[in-house]
């Protein structure tokens, strides 16, 4: 924990550099994905701070939209996209994804009921093989899944239709820093 203390004494050292965050912020992007610790969108993607709005979910799960019961996830969906205008959402899921290989592998989560319950929101990967440890097919297939959850979201399908919103599903390699971008004409994820 010292380490992490120690930066953030240092790190409001330049408050010049951070004065214009005060007047609000203007991302171009949603980003989506896992809450695991070795997953950090800023440094995946190069972005300084107020650039990415971000949504941090274990296994990277969009919940389905429902009306009568708002979640989280559905306000920050909503409010980046009909309040911030970010003109795209990328949902990133990443390899060696505890979460997705709970799902895959059948896991007994009892011991852990929250997660369990959260997890059954996603639809387990259909005929994905459990003995690969990245389970980057079973990963892959549940970026697009999410994708097409959020579609179902009355704010996207607006914004969609009108051109003012673009959807990206990402594979980020953990062990290796790589990553890779569905491409619909190919039906498959490519390198960026």
């Amino acid at each position: 924990m010292q380490p992490l203390i120690d930066h953030a004494r240092s790190f409001g050292r330049r408050p010049e550099d951070f004065a214009s965050l005060a007047h609000g912020q203007s991302p171009q992007v949603l980003f989506i994905t896992c809450s695991d610790s070795r997953v950090v969108p800023a440094l995946i993607t190069g972005a300084r701070p107020g650039e990415l709005f971000e949504l941090r979910t274990a296994g990277n799960i969009v919940p389905p939209y429902a009306s009568d019961r708002p979640t989280s996830e559905a306000a920050t969906v909503e409010y980046a996209v009909d309040v911030l205008g970010v003109s795209e959402i990328v949902v990133c899921g990443h390899s060696h994804c505890g979460a997705v290989g709970a799902l895959v592998r059948g896991e007994d989560l009892d011991a852990v009921p929250a997660v369990r319950d959260w997890l059954a929101q996603a639809e387990p990967p259909s005929d994905m093989p459990d003995d690969d440890p990245a389970v980057a097919d079973a990963v892959r297939n549940h970026v697009l899944a999410q994708l097409l959850r959020l579609r179902e979201y009355p704010c996207v399908q607006r914004a969609m239709t009108t051109g003012q919103l673009r959807l990206h599903g990402w594979y980020y390699e953990v062990h290796t820093g790589s990553v890779r971008a569905y491409t619909p004409d190919t039906d498959s994820f490519e390198a960026l």
